[in-house]
């Protein structure tokens, strides 16, 4: 289905390449204002989103042009470091970019939300399941994935607010087979495309039903169980 959302104001965050990006263009194709912000370069704001300043003025730039937000996608990904390497510095900051930001931007924006607007929170299966030393990422995704749930609570009747996880996306074009195709049980790895139509989807009039649900969009991993020696699997212990 090809959605239109002709006229319709849409923030992301964390915009300047991957599912950001795809998501941004997505949009865009289809009609939309968008408005993004990225700490690398953006040519809409440029700017730190664990910046309580910088969200302030990138919300005060997106409503003094536009006037309101119909929807509010925050997709900006946190720091990722270990226990062992990570500061106390570095879990605050991850939290900034990764909840903080995501909880104040809906604050900032919620005089301005349109009739039946939408967030989208962007988590990831790491909200569900690890890997070692990925503490400050996974708190940070356990964290807006719960915080979804919070919003669509408090904002019922006005805002629908999701999220969803993404498994292994592929940022990069690359093409994957063998062992990291094979291993998921869609047969492949995913790509941003995979997570940009699932927003463009929840966005829509079609998904009016659904809010505060997390949507794990990985492939089939989080489903798949492995044990040594079982259908193959073996665990290396080098």
């Amino acid at each position: 289905m090809d959605y239109n959302y002709t006229g319709k104001v849409v923030v992301i965050t964390g915009a300047s390449h991957g599912i950001g990006l795809c998501t941004a263009e997505e949009f865009a194709r289809r009609g939309a204002q968008v408005c993004t912000i990225d700490v690398n370069g953006d040519p809409y704001f440029k700017g730190d989103i664990a910046d309580k300043a910088v969200l302030e003025a990138f919300a005060d730039k997106v409503i003094a042009d536009h006037g309101h937000v119909d929807i509010l996608i925050n997709n900006a990904p946190p720091l990722s470091r270990g226990i062992s390497s990570a500061s106390y510095e570095d879990f605050l900051y991850a939290m900034q970019v990764g909840v903080t930001a995501p909880f104040y931007l809906a604050k900032l924006f919620q005089p301005h939300f349109a009739e039946k607007a939408s967030i989208i929170n962007i988590s990831s299966s790491r909200d569900r399941m690890s890997q070692p030393e990925t503490e400050t990422y996974t708190a940070a995704k356990g964290g807006i994935a719960a915080l979804t749930h919070a919003l669509a609570v408090s904002l019922s009747g006005k805002v629908r607010v999701n999220s969803i996880s993404p498994g292994w996306i592929d940022t990069g074009g690359n093409t994957y087979d063998g062992p990291d195709a094979v291993q998921q049980p869609a047969g492949r790895v995913g790509n941003p495309m995979d997570i940009a139509s699932m927003i463009l989807f929840l966005c829509s009039e079609q998904a009016g039903f659904i809010t505060g649900e997390n949507i794990c969009i990985d492939g089939g991993m989080t489903r798949l169980m492995i044990s040594h020696g079982d259908h193959g699997w073996t665990l290396n212990e080098n």
